[in-house]
């Protein structure tokens, strides 16, 4: 049996890496907001000749667009994202496209508003607070009958808040690098990141809820140690087939929704990750006491660096 709780410093110094690197780089780049978020338009074009990317752009860098975003779906379709296109520009730009690469087919063209961009962003805050909330009220009941169950609520809630600090950050570093940006689908993707996660964290309380009223004379980190090896076995395998079906749609699947499925992907690999090494391990330091050490040791430092300074 795999000692998970007293190895727990070192997952715990493992999350703070990954999650302070991307912190580094939301705070000093922040995140690319796709036009659902900014405003702006969209237009899918599929064109008589081959093009690449690259030419399609610098179609749209000539005509004042050069921060234009180019993917293709193959068979010479593009979509193309931009700032707000009047639709006289529209035409001259399809009238270039035209003149490169023969006849011009629009497919599809969407704009949209920085009121409905705007709207979208506090709803999408909203609907991931109220998601949290939900879930550590629902916990707190499910386990009313263990003691301090609100416990069981509050690490899953951190657990959560792990795995989406760990997809924003690694979105930021991929924005940054490969120019990923956030958008409506980014935000349901987020959204079942934390229903996976949290799914796969009650399974694991509930064995540590099973296994105190079977072995009542043990301590409280053998039990969630026993529980975190009961459990682990499922918790692999039913991440795998997800994470194995997620990988084929990623390499196999339309471009459209790759970047949807990238951060299923990275949210589906965070979340069984913080069911074992985050979620387990933090309800443990919480029975041990080291969170109220810390949280007084943290609280004296600032008391005192407050003093030094007046």
């Amino acid at each position: 049996m795999f000692d998970f709780m007293g190895r727990r410093n070192w997952f715990f110094l493992l999350s703070a890496v990954i999650i302070g690197a991307g912190l580094i780089v939301l705070a000093i780049f922040g995140l690319r907001l796709g036009i659902d978020f900014t405003g702006g338009s969209m237009l899918e074009v599929r064109l008589s000749e081959q093009a690449q990317p690259a030419e399609i752009k610098s179609v749209y860098a000539a005509a004042g667009y050069p921060e234009a975003r180019v993917q293709t779906t193959g068979d010479a379709t593009f979509i193309v994202r931009t700032r707000d296109i009047a639709s006289a520009e529209k035409e001259a730009i399809k009238a270039a496209l035209g003149g490169r690469f023969g006849e011009v087919t629009e497919l599809r063209f969407e704009v949209v508003g920085p009121v409905v961009g705007g709207e979208l962003t506090s709803k999408a805050v909203i609907a991931v607070a109220a998601a949290c909330v939900m879930i550590l009220l629902y916990l707190w009941w499910a386990f009313r009958q263990v003691d301090q169950a609100y416990r069981y609520g509050a690490c899953a809630i951190i657990a959560l808040a792990h795995d989406v600090l760990v997809v924003l950050g690694v979105w930021a570093i991929l924005g940054r690098v490969l120019g990923f940006e956030l958008d409506a689908l980014f935000v349901t993707a987020i959204l079942t990141v934390v229903g996976y996660s949290v799914h796969d964290t009650i399974v694991v309380f509930d064995r540590i809820r099973e296994n105190f009223g079977r072995f009542p004379g043990e301590s409280f980190e053998r039990v969630v140690n026993f529980s975190v090896n009961q459990t682990l076995d499922r918790s692999l395998n039913t991440s795998l087939t997800v994470i194995f079906t997620l990988a084929a749609l990623l390499l196999l699947g339309g471009v459209t929704i790759r970047e949807f499925v990238l951060v299923l992907l990275i949210g589906t690999a965070t979340g069984t990750y913080s069911s074992v090494f985050t979620a387990s391990t933090t309800l443990v330091v919480w029975e041990n006491g080291q969170l109220g050490r810390l949280f007084r040791r943290l609280t004296f430092r600032s008391a005192a660096s407050q003093e030094a300074g007046t």
